[in-house]
């Protein structure tokens, strides 16, 4: 009976990477429906054209973006702690990261032009082809991942922002939207801003800038003090500026891997891409 139990809490145990990148999916899947259910709409109020979300449905989908960036920690961690590493695992791990936060976020950038353009005078005659560059950030996370499955392991860091960056903080966009600080969210509503956005993000993860690996495999004060400073940061920053605290931290993540250098072998995988 006591072996019959080990061998299944080792099967469990064995499978449990993949099933956290399954969450992790699930999750990103399931912030799609709730995002693409919100429907913007307008109110005037004093001569002023007012923005009005399905908010409860923008706040679940950026919840489960969030719980899909924790499962997408825990599978890596888990796969480390048990050297449980399979080519299956890693390719599921960047379909996964796909979906959840290239496609997603992409479908959060799609609903912010689209409100953006009923502010618009002639709004219901507006083509749908101006809200269409929220799917580059779809396109670009999917060529970072595919440059990462054919690149060797890179000690330290990324070539490149990792997808889950890019994804978390457009996640973030609806938080800023509810809560509003500082009149940030207002600027959201532009559409100008969005395609810059879209561009920045975009040329972030495909550019050779190094960046810090969120989560390292071994933590010291002389290799990852960045990671420490920015896991400090971020939890003050929660504190004193609540929704605003993931832009904030997303752009010290920026200026710590701009800042912090250390030297990586280019491979030959990567260097041709």
């Amino acid at each position: 009976m006591s072996f019959t139990l080990f061998y299944y809490i080792w099967c469990l145990m064995k499978h449990l990477p993949n099933l956290l990148t399954l969450a992790n999916l699930f999750c990103g899947c399931s912030a799609i429906a709730f995002i693409l259910n919100a429907q913007p709409f307008y109110i005037a109020q004093g001569g002023i054209s007012l923005p009005v979300w399905g908010v409860e449905q923008l706040y679940w989908g950026s919840l489960l973006i969030g719980i899909a960036a924790i499962c997408d920690i825990l599978d890596g961690f888990v796969a480390r702690s048990l050297q449980l590493f399979s080519p299956i695992g890693k390719d599921l791990d960047s379909l996964a990261d796909l979906v959840s936060f290239g496609v997603a976020p992409a479908m959060i950038l799609f609903k912010l032009l689209w409100a953006a353009e009923m502010k618009e005078p002639g709004a219901l005659n507006a083509s749908m082809l101006t809200t269409a560059p929220a799917f580059l950030l779809a396109c670009f996370g999917a060529l970072r991942l595919a440059r990462f499955n054919v690149s060797a392991p890179q000690k330290g860091g990324f070539t490149g922002m990792p997808i889950p960056a890019a994804g978390i903080f457009v996640a973030s966009f609806p938080l800023l939207l509810w809560y509003n600080p500082y009149g940030i969210g207002e600027f959201l509503y532009n559409k100008w801003v969005i395609y810059l956005i879209i561009a920045l993000l975009s040329w972030l993860m495909v550019s050779k800038i190094r960046f810090i690996k969120l989560m390292p495999a071994k933590w010291d004060m002389a290799h990852t003090w960045p990671q420490l400073i920015l896991i400090v940061a971020t939890v003050a920053l929660f504190f004193a500026v609540k929704s605003a605290a993931i832009p904030f931290a997303f752009i010290l993540y920026i200026l710590l891997s701009l800042f912090y250098k250390q030297p990586v072998e280019k491979t030959t995988a990567e260097a041709s891409l």
